[in-house]
């Protein structure tokens, strides 16, 4: 995904579920998707219906790594959701970068937003 001026982003569908089964996979593939030219990921968890506080870490820490290096995460996450409900009650709602939707993100990467 890229646009006029707007750096290239790259979004990433996240499982269903992320769990201590799956949260260090996961957060393997976001780190991955920071290629060279790539600033900013969009972690679609729109279909997501489930992530644990392994889950949770591991969106945290790719979201300081990106930070630390110039880049952005950003977290696509239904509303309504139940991963909006867990982000809310531990208030990292504020401190990530979440949108309602992909288009969303996108929207906030080409107006230059966090």
């Amino acid at each position: 995904m890229e646009g006029n001026g707007t750096p290239p982003v790259s979004v990433i569908l996240l499982p269903e579920e992320i769990d201590m089964t799956n949260a260090e996979d996961v957060a393997a593939q976001l780190r991955d998707a920071f290629v060279p030219g790539v600033s900013v990921v969009i972690a679609d968890l729109t279909k997501t219906r489930f992530c644990d506080s392994a889950g949770v870490r591991g969106l945290t820490l790719v979201h300081q790594r990106a930070a630390a290096s110039g880049g952005r995460l950003h977290l696509a996450v239904a509303t309504d959701g139940p991963v909006s409900r867990v982000l809310h009650l531990m208030d990292l709602a504020s401190v990530l970068n979440v949108y309602p939707s992909v288009e969303a993100a996108a929207a906030a990467v080409s107006s230059g937003g966090q």
